[in-house]
């Protein structure tokens, strides 16, 4: 597995959770779970692949401006997730923040992956995609046996 699929298997449950918590057939009582769920999951997924994909990508010049702008999306994300976490899960102001957090975070899984990917696949050599990716996948799991903790 290479750092670039590595990474989908996140997005692609961000996606799923993303999807469940806008859902107007998920119960409200349930969009409390989920929402905590999907927090662990951005936290785990943020951290791991700040610290595994983008870093490494700022030794290089043309990848050095997207590792940037995707870090300043996910403290994005994260100051949506602060705001939602003051709202009543049942109110109508909690389900439009919900929107947005959703709409913001598939936002940013499809930049990165029709864009940033391809650039920073030009960067990196194919050893270092998977080794990469098995970091990545370390800190992924410790960070989210920490969340469960």
């Amino acid at each position: 597995m290479n750092i670039f699929e590595a990474l989908r298997v996140s997005h692609d449950t961000q996606r799923a959770l993303v999807a469940q918590l806008v859902s107007s057939r998920t119960q409200k009582d349930a969009r409390q779970r989920v929402f905590e769920d999907l927090k662990q999951e951005l936290k785990a997924h943020e951290t791991a692949e700040e610290r595994c994909f983008y870093v490494p990508l700022f030794e290089h010049d043309v990848t050095v401006d997207a590792s940037r702008h995707a870090i300043a999306e996910h403290h994005e994300m994260d100051e949506m997730v602060e705001d939602m976490e003051k709202l009543d899960p049942e109110g109508s102001a909690w389900m439009e923040h919900a929107k947005k957090l959703a709409h913001k975070v598939k936002h940013h899984l499809e930049e990165e992956e029709t864009k940033f990917f391809q650039e920073a696949g030009k960067v990196l050599t194919a050893s270092q995609k998977t080794q990469l990716a098995k970091e990545y996948e370390a800190e992924f799991l410790t960070l989210r046996a920490g969340a469960h903790a």
